[in-house]
């Protein structure tokens, strides 16, 4: 069973670290990854969850070894872990996609500037002569 599957089937919510009504995992493929303003973002929910596996890591039980809600906070934080993975690729893609695009129009300038060199290196007489073809 996928996390998204899991997450879905227990109706997990996702608690903003600013506070307010809990989020479902389709809010969070909205959030920015990070926020400078103070915008509820994936680091901060993702931070915040970290915190709370790691605090439940120090309060064992030595009765009930199986705790529900470390089970809930994991796969909270593995879906938005997930989410996180997948907008940094993406923004990879785009930033690859963008430099090569740029490359291209810098090579096509260049080839531009490089025919208008041969062009103006061409004798006047043969210039009207290709103009009148035209």
């Amino acid at each position: 069973m996928s996390i998204f599957e899991k997450a879905s089937r227990s109706k997990l919510r996702f608690a903003s670290v600013k506070g307010g009504i809990g989020m479902t995992i389709e809010d969070l493929w909205d959030l920015p990854l990070q926020s400078s303003t103070g915008r509820v973002n994936l680091d901060d929910i993702a931070r915040a969850l970290n915190r709370q596996l790691k605090a439940a890591d120090g309060d064992v039980s030595f009765v009930d070894p199986e705790r529900k809600s470390d089970e809930r906070i994991q796969l909270a934080f593995d879906v938005v872990r997930h989410v996180i993975n997948v907008k940094l690729s993406e923004n990879a893609a785009h930033r690859e996609a963008h430099d090569k695009a740029a490359k291209k129009q810098r090579i096509l300038e260049i080839i531009a500037a490089q025919d208008d060199k041969a062009l103006m290196e061409k004798p006047r007489e043969e210039l009207l002569k290709e103009l009148e073809g035209i």
